[in-house]
């Protein structure tokens, strides 16, 4: 899963991230990356709900680095929840068909 986490994002860049099947979310009011200490060179572990249909536009998801911070970020799908699930749902049969045409 790849994930962008940002202070914002303008709608039409969300919605372009969503189509790609990247997941948007947004430091909490008030955070960036400087104040959490973060550098850019982290792995995140993203708590999201294993269930799709408890996915739910703008709410609070933990983010935990492989340094060991935990911070919380909102989800920022709005309303694209169905859409980014079509869309990587897209992105894994063309990639299943790349790697198909590479072994050939």
């Amino acid at each position: 899963m790849t994930a962008v986490i940002a202070k914002s994002f303008e709608r039409i860049h969300r919605s372009n991230l969503v189509g790609m099947g990247i997941i948007p979310l947004c430091f909490k009011p008030g955070e960036d990356a400087d104040s959490l200490g973060l550098t850019g060179y982290e792995r995140f572990t993203i708590d999201l709900p294993s269930n799709v249909n408890e996915i739910r536009p703008g709410q609070d998801v933990t983010v935990v680095t492989d340094t060991g911070k935990t911070f919380v970020s909102i989800l920022r799908f709005d309303t694209e929840v169905t859409f980014y699930l079509s869309s990587l749902l897209v992105l894994v049969v063309v990639m299943s068909f790349l790697c198909l045409a590479l072994t050939l």
